[in-house]
C-alpha cells in the first residue's frame, strides 16, 4: 500500500517514515502543503497522513482540494491542534480520522488498520500465518495453534516487523529504532535476550518462531 505524509516536522516526519515503511507500507513524504498537494492529486496514495500547520497551503485547504477533486484516498490527520472545533473542522471538511499530537505509534497504527478495513484498502491481512503460528495485527497477539503467546511489548514488536516485513533482513539498528525511535538506542545484546525469551515461550506451546539470525546482517522471517 502506498501511503503519503504531509508534515512539517522532519523528525517526526522521519519517525513515521521509518515506522511504517518496517510495517510493509510504501511511503513517500514533503513537508510543504503545495507540494503535498501536487502528490495527492496524482491519486497513487490510498492514504494520506496530514498536519494541518503547513508551509505555503494549510492543511485544511489541502484537505478540500482532496474531497473536491472527488480522489478516492483516506486521510488521517495529524494535528497539534487539539480543539473540539478544530476536530470538527477537519472531520466535516473530509477527514477520515483524527489524531492528535503527542501520540503513540501504535495508536496510529490502530487507526491505520481501521481505516483499511473501512475503505476495502489493500493492504496484507489483520492476520499473518506461519505454520502453525497467526499473528494478529489488530489485536496485537501471537497464537500457536488456539494458545495465545503472552509476549512483552518488545517481543511482539520484533515479531511484528520480521513477520510483517518477510525476506527482509532487518539489522540490530533498524530493529532499535523500530522499537524504541531514532532517538533511543536498544542493544543488540537486548535484542537477542527478547528473541530468545520469544522463541522459548512459542516453543512451550508447540510451535516454532521462524526468524533466522544472518550473522553480520540481522534477522529475517523467510516468507512461503
Amino acid at each position: 500500500m502506498k501511503l503519503l505524509i504531509i508534515e512539517d516536522s522532519g523528525s517526526l516526519r522521519r519517525s513515521l517514515r521509518v515506522g511504517l515503511t518496517n510495517l510493509g507500507f510504501a511511503v513517500d513524504e514533503t513537508s510543504d502543503g503545495s507540494q503535498g498537494l501536487s502528490m495527492a492529486m496524482t491519486g497513487e496514495y490510498e492514504l494520506v497522513i496530514l498536519d494541518i500547520m503547513l508551509p505555503s497551503i494549510d492543511g485544511i485547504t489541502v484537505l478540500q482540494t482532496i474531497r473536491t477533486k472527488q480522489l478516492d484516498t483516506k486521510v488521517l490527520i495529524l494535528s497539534a491542534k487539539q480543539e473540539p472545533e478544530d476536530r470538527v473542522l477537519g472531520l466535516l471538511t473530509g477527514a477520515d480520522d483524527y489524531l492528535t499530537k503527542p501520540f503513540s505509534f501504535d495508536e496510529l497504527h490502530a487507526r491505520l488498520l481501521n481505516l483499511m478495513r473501512r475503505g476495502g484498502l489493500k493492504m496484507v491481512s489483520d492476520i499473518i500465518v506461519i505454520d502453525n503460528l497467526a499473528l494478529n495485527l489488530q489485536l496485537k497477539l501471537l497464537k500457536v495453534s488456539d494458545n495465545v503467546i503472552d509476549l512483552t511489548p518488545n517481543e511482539y514488536k520484533i515479531v511484528e516487523c520480521l513477520f510483517s516485513n518477510q525476506n527482509k533482513v532487518f539489522s540490530a539498528e533498524k530493529l532499535s529504532t523500530y522499537l524504541a525511535g531514532q532517538y533511543d538506542l536498544i542493544s543488540k545484546n537486548s535484542i537477542e535476550a527478547h528473541l530468545s525469551s520469544a522463541r522459548k515461550k512459542v516453543r512451550v506451546a508447540g510451535g516454532e518462531l521462524p526468524i533466522q539470525t544472518k550473522r553480520g546482517f540481522g534477522y529475517i522471517v523467510q516468507g512461503q
